[in-house]
C-alpha cells in the first residue's frame, strides 16, 4: 500500500459524494421541470422496482444502501402518492412485499426518460474510455470498502 499518496481537498469530496449529490439534484429539478412529483430518492426505489416487483423493504434496503427505516418513510410516502402498495408476505407477516399500482407501472416510461437524460448531462463531454477507467477505479474503491 502507497502511504505516501497526498489527497487534496476536492478528491476528498468528489469520493463522499459530491458528483452523486450534483447528479441527485439535476435529477430531482428534471423531474420537476417535467410534472414528475417524486424525489430522487423515490425515483432508486422504484427503479428497482420496475425490474422486479414484489422486493421486501430489506432488499431494497440492501439494493440502494439505504438503511430500514428511511426505506420504509420513502414507501409510506410513495403509498401515499397511490404509486406503490405494501402487501404482507404469505410465509412471513413480519415480511411486506412492495407492488407498483397503476399509477407506478405509467410513470416510469416518462421517470427513465429524465433519469438517461440527467445521465446523458453529467456525462456530456466524457469519452467511453474515460467512463470505463472510472467505473473500474470506482468498483475498485467500492469492493475495498465491502
Amino acid at each position: 500500500m502507497d502511504t505516501n499518496l497526498i489527497y487534496d481537498d476536492q478528491f476528498y469530496s468528489f469520493l463522499t459524494g459530491r458528483v452523486s449529490t450534483a447528479i441527485e439534484r439535476r435529477l430531482q429539478r428534471n423531474f420537476k421541470e417535467n410534472g414528475i412529483t417524486i424525489t430522487a430518492e423515490q425515483w432508486s426505489i422504484l427503479y428497482f422496482l420496475w425490474d422486479s416487483e414484489g422486493l421486501s423493504q430489506q432488499d431494497l434496503a440492501k439494493l440502494t444502501f439505504r438503511d430500514k427505516p428511511s426505506v420504509s418513510r420513502l414507501i409510506s410516502n410513495l403509498e401515499k402518492q397511490k404509486i406503490l402498495i405494501r402487501l404482507n408476505c404469505t410465509g412471513d407477516k413480519r415480511t411486506n412485499q412492495i407492488f407498483l399500482t397503476a399509477l407506478g407501472h405509467r410513470i416510469k416510461d416518462k421517470c427513465m426518460f429524465q433519469a438517461e437524460k440527467t445521465i446523458s448531462e453529467a456525462m456530456k463531454g466524457v469519452d467511453k474510455e474515460s467512463m470505463q477507467q472510472a467505473q473500474l477505479l470506482l468498483e475498485i474503491v467500492f469492493n475495498n470498502l465491502k
